[in-house]
């Protein structure tokens, strides 16, 4: 495999953080996981934030936070587009 084919396919580790202090649940969903409600729960941590480390390929990404089932976009995300649902989502690009 060439170099260039190898860091196409390469997955880079991505912290993602939620600040919903006050959230029973909160799970991280996107176009990187077919926007499953369920398959990316966040992790609570002490200073009422909630993080989840996901390993995600070169790219831009759709994702939004299910905050105790309500969707919340991300306000340090890099902008907002739209998804197939014509709904706002937060944008992320890696590389």
């Amino acid at each position: 495999m060439n170099l260039q084919l190898e860091n196409k396919l390469a997955l880079v580790t991505i912290n993602f953080f939620c600040a919903a202090p006050n959230a029973l649940s909160v799970y991280l969903i996107g176009d990187f996981n077919d926007w499953n409600r369920t398959s990316h729960p966040m992790e609570r941590q002490t200073d009422g934030f909630w993080l989840l480390q996901v390993p995600l390929s070169h790219g831009h990404h759709l994702y939004q936070f299910l905050v105790d089932g309500e969707p919340m976009l991300d306000p340090k995300a890099m902008g907002v587009v739209r998804n197939d649902w014509n709904e706002p989502a937060s944008l992320i690009a890696v590389s």
